[in-house]
């Protein structure tokens, strides 16, 4: 069955622990959302931990994208895909508004999820910053367990955030947080995240923050177990070069270590292009640009837009001048 292009609203879960929206509001064109609904889940097969439906992205026709997916895989993710991954779309995509600076904090690698959570993945992640500010990635110096939860069970914050590299960030720059890697992004900064499909989050700092950390910042494993899913292992100014960079003006924006898990392409259309076809979320940075199935009318896409485009679709004729981000799983 062939399943044309999807134009998505937003699907923002309520009542997040951070504060945020308004930023978001601005970019998808939104007026009036509340302030702790800072993101937008694109394209979700995934739930928020502990939830049955929320997170997940609801279509037209009123089935949720899992469900659909799980109906028929080839359609949506293309037969290689399937062969490999089955139904598993192997790819969240966020459009996250930090209106408050975000708790220091990791998620595991997938054999720790595999092990201690029965999860399918961790949770690797990479960011392109729409708008700038400060984020922290990486610890400064080696750091051992003993430390670490003092720190966190007093809850320093200071101590806790000077742990890590301080890094200023601009518009089209990308940031890559391997799993284990603690990170914390500032106030201010928007940016579309690639992740793998899990909400798994190892809370550090909790205080200001609307959690119980001490309940939930564990994944349920307690703090000493948890804890050892995080990278203590200082990151050298070399390591934050690989890590935080500027994207290239176009082509594959990610560094090479993030292909395993997903992957990200930077497309500057000046009148026509072509997006292969495949699986994938597509957003609308900036312009105005006519997208559709190739040989067909296009849709008129402002920026903000966002697309979620079945392998079955095609490759997509693209018309105008403007950019696009292209969201896809790895690569068989």
């Amino acid at each position: 069955m062939t399943v044309n292009p999807i134009l998505l609203p937003t699907n923002r879960p309520p009542e997040r622990f951070y504060r945020g929206g308004a930023r978001l509001d601005a970019f998808r064109r939104e007026h009036g959302a509340a302030d702790r609904v800072p993101e937008d889940w694109v394209g979700s097969t995934t739930t928020i931990r502990g939830e049955e439906t929320l997170g997940l992205t609801t279509l037209p026709d009123g089935r949720v994208l899992r469900d659909a997916v799980e109906a028929d895989p080839i359609a949506w993710l293309g037969a290689a895909h399937v062969e490999r991954w089955g139904a598993d779309t192997r790819l969240l995509v966020k459009i996250l508004d930090a209106g408050q600076r975000l708790p220091v904090h990791a998620h595991p690698h997938d054999d720790f999820a595999a092990s201690h959570l029965g999860r399918a993945h961790g949770k690797a992640e990479a960011w392109y910053i729409l708008e700038g500010g400060t984020v922290h990635v990486g610890v400064r110096d080696d750091v051992d367990l003993a430390r670490l939860s003092t720190l966190v069970t007093a809850q320093d914050v200071g101590a806790l955030l000077g742990l890590l590299h301080a890094i200023d960030v601009a518009p089209g720059d990308v940031v890559w947080v391997p799993p284990g890697e603690l990170h914390a992004i500032g106030a201010g900064v928007l940016l579309l995240e690639l992740q793998q499909p899990e909400d798994l989050s190892i809370l550090l700092e909790w205080d200001g923050f609307a959690i119980d950390g001490p309940a939930l910042g564990h994944l349920g494993l307690g703090f000493d177990l948890a804890l050892t899913a995080v990278n203590t292992r200082a990151r050298s100014l070399e390591d934050m070069r690989d890590l935080v960079r500027s994207a290239p003006a176009s082509g594959s924006v990610f560094p090479a270590d993030a292909d395993p898990y997903f992957r990200l392409h930077r497309m500057r259309v000046d009148r026509a292009a072509t997006v292969e076809q495949g699986f994938s979320i597509v957003v609308v940075t900036e312009g105005a640009l006519e997208i559709g199935v190739a040989g067909s009318a296009g849709e008129r896409l402002r920026s903000g837009s966002t697309l979620l485009v079945p392998w079955s679709a095609g490759p997509l004729d693209v018309a105008g001048v403007g950019e696009l981000l292209i969201g896809r799983p790895p690569a068989t």
